[in-house]
């Protein structure tokens, strides 16, 4: 399936930084862009589908059965696996799910709804009633179709076309930044789902500059100047940089106060904010970590998920969820009037600013996606 944009399309948002725009409007507001993006973009790469503690919700889970791009996935916790695995969340017999989107089980077998089927945790079938006379039919050749899954930080990745790179060559140089805040040993305390009527890309692109800040985020601004720092320049698929704190400040609080402890071995003086492709944001403050997990929804709806992670269990996170919650409302506003603008019939793609270097690296390595089919840093 070729992408619905291709090299005519996209000549201006491949050009040099400096020269280049933004991608066209039909990346942000298209069906047929979406349809395509969900299967090459989302389950064609590495989509992070939550924290593994959450996703089984108590020791007791098994497997649970989510969604990436479109492609029905089971996450399976097995007796004897190190960790997670994952399979395609589909019936050998007739396709039907195994489980719904969201549900869970907590048994050692998983058994089709629709004619009982049922599969081990290790993906092979285990029975299938009335086929055991049928000419031909041999168990071992119907087991459940294996999707890469792995653990990082706490966070569970799924490859769910399972043609996507290494995990590790898919990182990159992002991995040696996060590894100093441990986030897995961090205590998720505060958490707030957004739905934003804009496409995912607006929201990530908003992400990764501050050229809005002044005009947007005034409290922000008192902490952190707006024109600080760099972005990075490293191997795979991610973009990011960081930025630094005022002189008066520990964190970004209201006041730059922490009402929190600081994390071991992490600058105190700067925040991290690092895009994973397709859809985690990591800001990485040197008391805290905050993440953004995208889910899209349609070309003009997005559910963003955040969470706050601190060093302990005794702390209060108001001050970190204050300040983001209202930056994030000041982003999404912003974010859903650009959806709206991009939407008209007069809209057409504008050049970046001197500062939006970390925009230009995601509207180029999206380009580059339309036209090679995988997202690749």
């Amino acid at each position: 399936m070729s992408a619905p944009l291709g090299p005519a399309e996209l000549v201006q948002s491949l050009l040099p930084f400096g020269e280049g725009t933004m991608l066209p409007a039909q990346a942000y507001t298209s069906e047929d862009v979406f349809v395509w993006e969900q299967r090459h973009f989302l389950a064609g790469s590495w989509f992070c589908v939550g924290l593994e503690s959450e996703l089984r919700s108590g020791e007791d889970v098994t497997h649970r059965a989510v969604v990436v791009g479109g492609v029905p996935v089971l996450l399976v916790w097995g007796p004897d696996a190190p960790g997670v695995e994952a399979f395609a969340n589909t019936c050998r017999h007739r396709g039907h799910e195994l489980l719904a989107e969201g549900d869970s089980g907590k048994r050692r077998v998983v058994v089709c709804p629709y004619h009982a089927w049922s599969y081990a945790l290790d993906g092979s079938l285990r029975t299938a009633p009335g086929m055991r006379d049928v000419a031909g039919f041999d168990r071992s050749e119907h087991g459940l179709v294996p999707l890469p899954a792995q653990a990082w930080h706490g966070w569970v990745f799924v490859n769910a076309d399972g043609e996507g790179p290494d995990l590790q060559a898919h990182l990159g140089g992002l991995a040696g930044l996060v590894e100093p805040y441990a986030p897995e040993r961090l205590v998720p305390l505060g958490s707030h789902d957004y739905e934003v009527a804009a496409n995912w890309k607006v929201i990530t692109e908003n992400y990764h500059e501050c050229y809005h800040c002044s005009r947007i985020h005034p409290e922000l601004c008192r902490v952190s100047p707006p024109d600080s720092g760099a972005n990075y320049d490293l191997p795979g698929t991610w973009v990011g940089g960081r930025m630094e704190l005022r002189e008066h400040a520990e964190t970004m609080s209201f006041d730059g106060r922490s009402d929190g402890r600081r994390i071991d071995g992490v600058d105190p003086r700067s925040v991290l904010y690092l895009g994973l492709l397709p859809n985690l944001l990591l800001s990485l403050h040197p008391d805290y970590v905050l993440t953004h997990r995208l889910e899209p929804l349609a070309p003009g709806r997005t559910r963003v998920e955040c969470q706050w992670f601190f060093p302990a269990a005794d702390i209060d996170p108001t001050y970190a969820v204050e300040f983001w919650d209202r930056t994030n409302r000041q982003d999404w506003a912003a974010c859903e009037s650009v959806q709206r603008g991009i939407g008209s019939p007069h809209f057409r793609p504008g050049p970046l600013a001197p500062n939006e270097d970390a925009v230009h690296r995601f509207v180029t390595t999206v380009a580059r996606g339309y036209l090679g089919g995988k997202l690749e840093g």
